[in-house]
């Protein structure tokens, strides 16, 4: 059962002129309620948490990174801080060690000992530039590994092709002593969201389907890497068993891909993720060129012996009869509980939050 919760939010289009939507029937489950972390941030994008509290947020289009803090700790952020503009698509945000990691589409950037200097712009240090500066599917999200090794994928450059460079639709690790990038997963064609599992640590990502096969396949995808060098299929196959009309019958001899751990509906563009209570909530940014739009929500999907068994809607309302008023993007657990979630369309951070007993 889902209570409707009624909330403004103000935004500005990309044409600047201010706007006001109504988001009069976002829905969240029983026993949890939402607000307004923060509004009025251009296309929010990956988020990251440092140990005081201090929240990261990076853009795509626009090229900028912020730094948000609740200083009153009464759930909403009071200061906001510009810590680079001008960057590009700069997706990607990790923190570790007090250093914020940047990922740009061609390099790795790192701003060291960030949080003494928040109302500081300034110039990030070129960590990595070893990365292909293809824009189409070259947005990144990073996150650390248990090992400390920053995870890095790099999309294909495409909507499906096989290319030569082993670098593409790949997963990679950085090691930031040797700085040596690792393939450590192959056969993903665009991954926009990284967690590890609270307790195995082992990674789990979403992927997005390949275009132009219709409305309802293939699927976007959940896997689980559970040794290093495994192939998740792409071009070859895609969800569980689907063969590509191009890719499918050049697939190599003896050929085998490690099936996803759970199929999502085709083009909901499947991006960040987290372990939440016990199940995995994930953003669906929401489709683009499908006839009837799907998407466009968080969902939760319900673990049983580290099987998922089952999908239903955590964060929804963003799509009321065919229009749109808000796209998730990224989430993130706060150290009490709640969970941010980014929405690089209405220009804001929703913050959900457990009901109190």
């Amino acid at each position: 059962m889902s209570k409707v919760i009624s909330i403004c939010i103000f935004f500005f289009l990309s044409n600047s002129s201010l706007a006001k939507v109504n988001l009069d029937k976002i829905k969240v489950p029983e026993g949890f309620s939402v607000n307004l972390f923060y509004e009025n941030i251009k296309e929010p994008r990956q988020m990251a948490i440092s140990p005081s509290g201090v929240v990261y947020v990076s853009t795509r289009e626009t090229g900028s990174v912020y730094a948000l803090r609740d200083v009153n700790h009464d759930g909403k952020a009071d200061e906001k801080y510009t810590l680079a503009t001008n960057l590009n698509m700069p997706n990607g945000v990790a923190f570790k060690d007090g250093n914020l990691y940047v990922a740009e589409v061609h390099q790795i950037l790192v701003f060291k000992n960030i949080e003494a200097q928040l109302d500081k712009q300034q110039k990030p240090e070129e960590f990595f530039k070893g990365l292909p500066s293809d824009k189409w599917h070259g947005w990144k999200y990073i996150t650390f590994n248990d090992q400390g090794d920053l995870l890095i994928p790099i999309g294909a450059p495409c909507n499906i092709c096989l290319k030569d460079d082993p670098r593409y639709s790949a997963l990679h690790s950085l090691n930031l002593k040797t700085k040596t990038l690792t393939k450590i997963a192959s056969g993903i064609r665009n991954t926009v969201g990284i967690t590890l599992h609270p307790q195995t640590n082992k990674v789990w990502f979403t992927d997005n389907g390949r275009d132009s096969m219709g409305d309802d396949i293939p699927p976007c995808e959940l896997n689980m890497l559970t040794e290093e060098k495994e192939h998740f299929g792409f071009p070859f196959v895609h969800g569980k068993n689907i063969a590509d009309p191009e890719f499918g019958k050049l697939k190599p001899k003896n050929f085998k891909s490690t099936a996803p751990q759970w199929e999502f509906g085709a083009h909901v563009a499947a991006l960040g993720l987290k372990f939440y209570q016990g199940d995995i909530l994930v953003a669906l940014h929401g489709s683009w060129n499908r006839t009837k739009k799907s998407g466009y929500k968080v969902v939760r999907l319900k673990l049983k012996d580290n099987k998922v068994v089952k999908e239903e809607d955590f964060l929804s309302g963003f799509l009321q009869n065919e229009k749109v008023s808000g796209r998730p993007v990224d989430l993130l657990e706060l150290p009490d509980g709640s969970i941010l979630v980014s929405d690089d369309f209405a220009d804001a951070i929703y913050r959900i939050s457990p009901k109190k007993k």
